[in-house]
């Protein structure tokens, strides 16, 4: 055999591997979407509204800790506090977490809600950056805002826990914009299970286009930027077809940090927020773990339709910076809890939801980049490689274009957050570009979360905002 066999041999031993890798995550995700749809069809068809109706009485609910940290959010935190503090809910205090900004986060906050300095004992149950200040509104009783030293977001989630009162609390993103009855449905599963569902996370999705005023969404539509219009999409298919079906086998490692419920009492026996970059992840897989190690049959769940907005990047700098973070993130919680990995001593999350993680959430990158590499080799070599090329190419059209598009129907077949045509038709045809441009600098953003990772890269990176509300 000459050295030209041999390299193509090769070639098409690595392209077989990838053909192999994504007809079986395309299968696994064609699951995920048919269960998605069984699921969400079924909730949609109950009517709108009657059952969270008992839910307003004091004596139906459970009492919510709303915890905002705020690092630098001076230009959306007054349209998240605003959003807050108009919620329909019962009984709940907001604590916003000034994690030592350097811009004028505090002073807007002081001014605008007349906060007062007060005494407040502080129960010390999980360790954090030293507290310099407690405020509370003269105009709203249940606001209070930490000021605290600088200590990353999980060291900040960790200060508002200690200083809440009620037995849940929710984290919230500072530039996030709640609708008003999203707790009442993120809370129902929690009221109505007893105290066996430990954590809830609701739906995420982008303001950009969105008319928000005095922190209230007043018309949803889509932003003019490509960029933003594709991130729309990959919310969609990532909280609509992949929470939906892992959550319905209590198989969810994610509860966005964006909008989450969680039991205080079970976040502190875990342990708190850990100080990695993707705190609300590795949050979620310990107390799965904790739970497994008790031998307790508790529940973490996902509620399609409680809506939390939060503004996208719009420039690639941004984004880019965002994707290889939350990958790094993935890599770090996959790694910090790998005793679980095909472990059956942790049930259905050491032997599905941790390897579907690690095989198809974290290598899917590096998989889907070879696959590129091969098409791009096979076209410069024509012959048999050609056709491999194309089969790999209408592939990743599938995977990408094809699952991305059928989300968006979805979308539009149960909760139709979207109410013109036009956006929709607008949804459908950059679905059907995204194999072509996005897809490929997704993967690539990806794979430099990886050799950061490997590099031991630390911190968040700056994020610049506009502010999503008038």
């Amino acid at each position: 055999m000459n050295i030209s066999d041999a390299w193509g041999n090769v070639l098409l031993g690595i392209g077989w591997f990838v053909l192999i890798y994504m007809i079986l995550v395309i299968s696994f995700y064609t699951i995920l979407l048919v269960i998605s749809m069984f699921q969400l069809r079924k909730s949609y068809q109950l009517d709108d509204w009657e059952p969270y109706e008992e839910l307003l009485h004091l004596s139906q609910t459970k009492p919510v800790s709303i915890l905002v940290p705020a690092y630098n959010e001076s230009v959306g935190i007054m349209a998240t506090v605003r959003s807050l503090l108009s919620i329909e809910y019962p009984e709940y205090e907001v604590i916003i977490v000034n994690d030592g900004s350097t811009d004028d986060s505090l002073e807007k906050l002081i001014e605008t809600f007349q906060l007062v300095k007060i005494k407040w004992v502080i129960r010390q149950q999980l360790e954090t950056q030293p507290v310099k200040a407690v405020y509370q509104s003269k105009l709203y009783k249940n606001l209070l805002v930490v000021d605290k030293a600088n200590g990353g977001k999980a060291d900040a989630l960790n200060a508002g826990i200690n200083v809440s009162n009620f037995p849940y609390f929710c984290s919230i993103d500072g530039d996030s914009v709640l609708e008003r009855s999203a707790f009442l449905k993120v809370m129902k599963p929690i009221i109505e299970s007893d105290g066996d569902v430990i954590a809830s996370g609701g739906s995420i999705r982008i303001a950009n286009g969105c008319d928000i005023e005095s922190g209230e969404i007043v018309k949803i539509g889509l932003s003019r930027s490509p960029l933003v219009v594709m991130q729309v999409i990959e919310y969609l298919r990532a909280f609509l077809m992949g929470r939906i079906g892992l959550s319905r086998h209590n198989l969810l490692l994610i509860v966005s940090g964006a909008f989450g419920v969680f039991s205080k009492s079970w976040v502190i026996r875990a342990g708190g927020y850990a100080h990695t970059v993707g705190e609300d992840m590795e949050l979620v897989v310990r107390l799965h773990r904790f739970v497994k190690e008790e031998k307790a049959d508790k529940q973490i769940v996902y509620v399609p339709d409680p809506v939390s907005w939060t503004e996208a990047p719009e420039s690639m700098k941004y984004l880019r910076r965002q994707r290889s973070r939350w990958h790094r993130g993935l890599f770090e919680s996959l790694w910090i809890h790998k005793k679980l990995l095909f472990n059956p001593k942790y049930g259905s999350i050491g032997m599905v939801s941790m390897p579907y993680f690690l095989i198809i959430e974290f290598l899917g990158p590096v998989v889907e980049l070879t696959g590129y590499l091969i098409m791009i080799v096979s076209l410069l070599f024509g012959g048999v490689y050609l056709e491999f090329a194309i089969l790999l190419f209408l592939l990743s059209i599938f995977y990408g274009s094809i699952l991305s598009m059928s989300a968006v129907l979805l979308e539009e077949w149960t909760i139709r957050k979207y109410p013109k045509a036009s956006d929709i038709m607008k949804l459908f045809f950059y679905s059907l570009t995204e194999t072509l441009w996005y897809r490929p600098l997704t993967v690539l953003w990806r794979c430099e979360g990886i050799i950061d990772f490997l590099r031991k890269k630390r911190g968040w990176g700056e994020m610049a905002r506009k502010g999503v509300s008038k």
